[in-house]
């Protein structure tokens, strides 16, 4: 059964990584909704967080794949209850309706900020999930919505303790190696 899934890829940050790894969905025509790369807490490992929605079959398949660049340290399939994530949007409104008071009110009931004020516009930012960025995207349509941009998913996976313990001793060794080597 398809359904939406996050998955983790730990790397080293080169050059055309990403493009391989879209790719390796691409051949087996898996629709990417979010891909986000950065740093982790550990010097030269990187995280690749990627969306998408497909059978948990199929995306076993696509980590072996990824695994097999020699980039990467390790990937991974996680389930919607395996992960804490947020996304942000900003929001990008006409001044005029700044005046107006319930739309501060809507701003503040819906936990967001006013990031900017300038003659023409204001930007409000708001974290949450994808359903509650786009349902202040539609309750700020009727005050002069001008633009709107969002995140991908940030996720944080909540059994990641012991590959991050892994993932420290190599760099470890991997420094050790270095000052040896000098």
């Amino acid at each position: 059964m398809e359904r939406q899934y996050t998955l983790t890829v730990y790397c080293e940050n080169r050059i055309g990584l990403i493009g391989r790894v879209a790719v390796i969905f691409t051949r087996r025509h898996v629709n990417i909704e979010s891909f986000i790369a950065s740093e982790t807490e550990i010097k030269d490992v990187y995280k690749l967080t990627v969306v998408v929605t497909s059978t948990r079959e199929q995306l076993e398949k696509i980590v072996g794949q990824i695994e097999k660049l020699i980039e990467v340290h390790k990937a991974f399939v996680h389930d919607e209850e395996e992960v804490v994530y947020q996304e942000m949007a900003l929001y990008k409104i006409s001044t005029e309706q700044l005046e107006k008071q319930d739309v501060e009110k809507l701003i503040r009931a819906n936990h967001a900020n006013i990031l900017s004020i300038t003659p023409k516009y204001f930007v409000v930012e708001k974290t949450g999930h994808q359903d509650e960025l786009l349902d202040l995207l539609h309750a700020l349509e009727p005050y002069g919505l001008i633009e709107y941009a969002s995140s991908g998913r940030v996720a944080i996976v909540k059994w990641s303790r012991r590959f991050h313990k892994h993932l420290k001793e190599l760099s470890l060794v991997e420094e050790d190696n270095l000052s040896i080597g000098k």
